[in-house]
């Protein structure tokens, strides 16, 4: 807790303005603080009795360790913020020392002036509480300190009865008895409520007046600490004329006291107040990434501990980046379902995933083409067919066995293959057959029966294997068909694992977060890459220098951006799904199209014809201003035996 003193001047003109015992004597004070002591004890007395029926009260010891829910903050990568999560309580804690001295004043001016003269009740405050209450036969005022405020709003039912005014008065005793008055007036000012979901000072001093509580103005200071009574009610968001009312009798209550002059009471009466909005429960700026940063950090930590435990979480995720994917996936979504070929446009989606391959942070990621119309995230929990988009697992298992490299020789020529159902005969795209063709040819030009005879020669396992290096978690069966992309995987899978392909066979885990602390710094999770090299260098230099071929003139020239990429189209038979995954050594990125019923798009659509554009207008975007960097060639490694 914070011992700074609330009787301490702030510098400059302000220095007359305040402490209660300034200009009065010592003796005088000295006399005061003796004689509302002796009261204190008096009326602590009387109430000794009474505490006997109150056995099943609180400890109130608890609260030397007390730590207020807390909001929790997610942040880009640079500092931005996302977006806020809380439950009822909207708080950020804050010590005293950061609160403005204007704002101590003002609250303890309208709500507790001798709140560092009593003992936890005022006696003066009580018995006036208690006459009026006798004459009204019911309980019609409070008389509570500011102490008695704390444990009420802490331990008790807010109801008016004589007894809980009697339970608070029993408490806030014994609280002084275990805090001093600073630590009590910190917790009182980061556990109170000031309207609409906002606890604390913090918290209500940025959405009143777009600040934090340690720059508040004496008018604005003012207006906080009117507020109090009934914050919904004073709120100047819902009534500006009576919230500077309230400002008004708090102001004139502090020059009564002399911690104001009169000349500072009429210049922040005039003073005019920038008033912000309501913070609490507002929408993320990118909700598709900060849904998947909460259902990690739930996995993680649990609910409460994200709703309630004051995380300041760090994200991967670059908002310019985020931003030209999301523009990127609403004009193409716009273009297609709108424009061109594709009709079903209730459901089609676009996708999109960018991953750092030094680091494979996600920097970007798109769940849909309008999150408003549609919260399902298809970047992260949509498992489609990734088709020919999924060979590359295949011929890095083949060079990394060391019995093929990209000039060996594979036969594009029917053949069968005895499953569970009967036989499987693959056929390419568009029926024909090559012949003898270099594993080089059969890649860029996405041959099917080449990929399915490699699979057989290495064995599907081996491949299934691989897979699971390179972070692929989705259920994969060793059929036949596997090399066609005949499984299911989601575009986050498949950003990451061709990032490994572009760091040249470095992988860390991908993650949405870099960091989550608590709110005084102390580190809950630290995700710090710690890249592990777990591919053979040189089958993935040779798979880049296939893969770059693609682009440059195999089935993904849509996809030249005027430096060196690698990638690789997909499409399913049924034309459900299709997908161009491509990268440079700085980013790698999975784009898929399809529709959310299974519906076949359009006859002819093509990963090379409708998703390599997307892919191709992404990253002229993302690597503006980025240097050109090669892929490392296959002839600085040595070919595995």
């Amino acid at each position: 807790m914070s011992t700074n003193t609330i009787g301490q001047n702030p510098p400059g003109d302000s220095a007359p303005i305040f402490n209660f015992f300034q200009g009065i004597s010592k003796v005088t004070a000295g006399t005061l603080l003796g004689l509302t002591m002796l009261a204190s004890s008096g009326v602590a007395g009387g109430l000794v009795g009474l505490a006997v029926s109150f056995r099943n009260l609180p400890d109130v010891r608890v609260l030397r360790n007390y730590v207020p829910t807390e909001t929790t903050y997610i942040y880009d990568i640079n500092g931005q913020l996302l977006t806020r999560i809380h439950d009822e309580a909207n708080r950020e804690v804050v010590p005293l020392n950061k609160i403005s001295p204007h704002l101590k004043r003002a609250v303890l001016a309208i709500e507790d002036s001798h709140f560092y003269l009593h003992h936890g009740i005022n006696p003066g405050g009580v018995m006036r509480a208690f006459v009026a209450n006798l004459e009204a036969n019911e309980t019609v005022e409070g008389g509570s300190t500011l102490t008695m405020q704390l444990v009420k709003n802490l331990f008790l039912s807010p109801k008016r009865a004589l007894s809980r005014k009697a339970a608070e008065a029993v408490l806030a005793i014994r609280l002084e008895q275990i805090l001093e008055k600073n630590e009590i007036l910190e917790l009182y000012l980061n556990q109170v409520y000031w309207g609409h979901n906002l606890y604390g000072v913090e918290t209500a001093a940025q959405s009143y007046f777009n600040k934090s509580a340690a720059d508040l103005t004496l008018a604005e200071a003012a207006m906080m600490a009117g507020i109090i009574q009934a914050p919904e009610d004073y709120s100047p968001f819902v009534n500006y004329k009576l919230a500077k009312q309230r400002q008004a009798v708090v102001l004139n209550r502090m020059k009564e006291l002399k911690w104001i002059t009169a000349e500072e009471e009429a210049e922040a009466r005039q003073q005019p107040l920038l008033v912000g909005r309501v913070t609490s429960f507002r929408t993320s700026k990118l909700p598709y990434v900060t849904d998947a940063v909460i259902q990690e950090l739930t996995r993680r930590f649990g609910r409460d501990a994200v709703l309630k435990g004051g995380m300041r979480v760090q994200t991967t995720i670059d908002m310019n980046f985020q931003r030209m994917a999301e523009k990127t996936v609403a004009s193409w979504h716009e273009r297609l379902y709108y424009q061109g070929l594709f009709y079903n446009r209730d459901n089609g989606q676009i996708a999109l995933v960018a991953v750092d391959p030094r680091t494979h942070f996600v920097k970007a990621m798109v769940g849909g083409a309008d999150f408003k119309k549609s919260q399902y995230n298809r970047a992260i929990q949509a498992r489609r067919q990734p088709g020919s988009s999924f060979k590359p697992f295949v011929y890095y298992t083949a060079f990394a066995s060391g019995k093929f490299a990209p000039e060996s020789t594979v036969n594009d020529t029917p053949v069968s293959y005895r499953d569970g159902n009967g036989y499987y005969s693959p056929r390419n795209y568009g029926g024909s057959f090559s012949g003898a063709v270099s594993v080089r040819k059969a890649l860029e030009s996405s041959l099917n029966v080449p990929a399915v005879k490699i699979g057989q020669a290495v064995g599907l396992n081996k491949v299934i294997e691989v897979c699971r290096t390179l972070g692929i978690e989705s259920p994969m069966e060793p059929v036949i068909s596997m090399p066609l992309g005949a499984i299911d995987l989601t575009p986050m899978e498949m950003a990451g694992a061709y990032a490994t392909f572009a760091s040249n066979g470095w992988h860390s885990d991908p993650t949405f977060i870099v960091q989550v602390t608590d709110s005084t710094g102390n580190v809950l999770l630290d995700n710090t890459p710690k890249p592990r090299l777990l591919l053979d260098p040189w089958a993935v230099a040779s798979l880049n220098d296939v893969l770059q071929g693609v682009i440059t003139r195999g089935t993904a020239t849509n996809a030249r951006i005027g430096r060196p990429a690698a990638g690789k189209t997909g499409t399913t038979s049924s034309e459900r799904d299709i997908w161009f995954v491509g990268y440079v050594p700085q980013l790698s990125v999975a784009v898929w199209v399809g529709n959310d019923d299974y519906t076949p798009l359009a006859s002819g659509a093509t990963g090379g014809g409708f998703v390599a554009p997307i892919w191709r207008d992404f990253m002229h975007q993302a690597m503006q201003g980025m240097p050109v960097e090669n892929f490392k060639s296959p002839s600085q490694f040595d070919r595995p035996r």
